[in-house]
């Protein structure tokens, strides 16, 4: 028993401790590059995200002036005397035929329409009609009926003239405020102002000529 010798270890019981360390290691590494990976793949989508809703807010979801157009004029319940001249103490009214174009790709929905129609500076009509929206990329039309004081225009000086030449020369002014809404986030006012200025015939009773400005504030 005395004579007996000690031996040393073998290597390969180091061996498993270390390589079991190693393999934890392995796998942290492998764990560390996926979640990498995976980070910078969210990152992408998500900057591709950002990218493609800042292209559709410059473009598509981009929001247009709404475009409003009077059609035509008509003069209803007019009164002449000698076939000439406006009969006083009586109204006679004005039916335009508006139209609002809305060019957005989404509703443009709008608040009391304001029409008033001047004889040579002086109102001698005003008229509202009811709010309403206008569909993405549609045309709403409506009838907006004005009655004209036609003393104020009998007490005009150029009416006289302009009775001799055939012409009456009036203007009217509109104003439709509203809102465009898109995605349900962004949200624009849009106020859009049309002043005409038309040519009303009297043996006639049509508008001979007509022009017309918009402006529209966003």
């Amino acid at each position: 028993m005395a004579g007996e010798q000690v031996r040393p270890l073998a290597p390969g019981a180091f061996r498993s401790s270390s390589d079991g360390g190693e393999a934890a290691k392995y796998v942290a590494k492998l764990r560390q590059q996926r979640w990498i990976k995976c980070c910078g793949c969210a990152a992408v989508l998500l900057l591709i995200q950002i990218v493609v809703v800042i292209v559709l807010i410059f473009t598509v979801f981009r929001v247009k002036d709404p475009v409003i157009k009077m059609n035509s004029v008509k003069i209803d319940h007019l009164e002449l005397v000698n076939g000439t001249t406006p009969k006083p103490g009586t109204n006679m009214s004005l039916t335009a035929d508006v139209s609002v174009k809305n060019p957005n790709a989404a509703s443009f929905r709008y608040g009391n329409t304001t029409t008033a129609l001047y004889y040579h500076g002086v109102m001698v009509g005003e008229a509202r009609s009811p709010a309403g929206s206008s569909r993405a990329r549609r045309t709403t039309r409506m009838n907006i009926s004005v009655d004209i004081i036609t003393d104020r225009m009998l007490d005009n000086p150029n009416l006289q003239g302009e009775i001799k030449s055939g012409l009456l020369t009036m203007s009217s002014f509109t104003k439709v405020g509203g809102r465009v809404k898109m995605l349900g986030i962004i949200k624009k006012h849009v106020v859009v102002r049309m002043n005409c200025t038309m040519s009303f015939n009297i043996s006639s009773q049509l508008i001979q000529d007509q022009k017309c400005k918009r402006k529209v504030k966003l």
